[in-house]
């Protein structure tokens, strides 16, 4: 993926990581509404999933993860300094079993693995995502998707 490369441990994201990341970064798998228009999603063949999960983007998950309890190591990724890691347990926790379901099939890859992927790379994107703590939209991290 290039962009990210030095935001993810061993240094690259695969594509079922790609798929799910952009799900949740561009807003699709956090709340219960309906994704803007503007905010594609990579996807891989066949359709994207159904339910009433789709949402907010990263502001979205960042305040999912803070309302979960999480916000010292939420805050760890917006600031300067080291991330604080984030457990595959605390993820699914904060995110919901429907969503880690959804994420997973719309990835095609187990729950689990989805799970261990994101922690490591969640802290490292967001990072990178949020140059001086400022949260950016969905249509702009769709366009720094995009250029990746």
């Amino acid at each position: 993926m290039g962009l990210f490369d030095d935001a993810v441990p061993g240094g690259n994201i695969t594509k079922p990581l790609m798929v799910a990341l952009g799900a949740l970064l561009v807003g699709k798998l956090i709340s219960g509404g309906s994704a803007p228009a503007e905010a594609p999603v990579p996807q891989p063949s066949g359709a994207a999933p159904q339910g009433g999960v789709w949402g907010s983007g990263l502001g979205g998950l960042l305040d999912k993860l803070t309302n979960a309890g999480h916000g010292s190591t939420v805050s760890s990724w917006l600031g300067s300094g080291q991330n604080q890691p984030i457990q595959p347990t605390q993820l699914q926790s904060a995110l919901g079993q429907t969503t880690i379901a959804d994420l997973a099939r719309h990835a095609g890859i187990s729950e689990q693995e989805l799970l261990a992927q994101l922690s490591q790379s969640l802290p490292g994107v967001v990072d990178k995502l949020t140059p001086n703590g400022r949260v950016p939209s969905p249509t702009e991290i769709q366009s720094v998707w995009n250029r990746a």
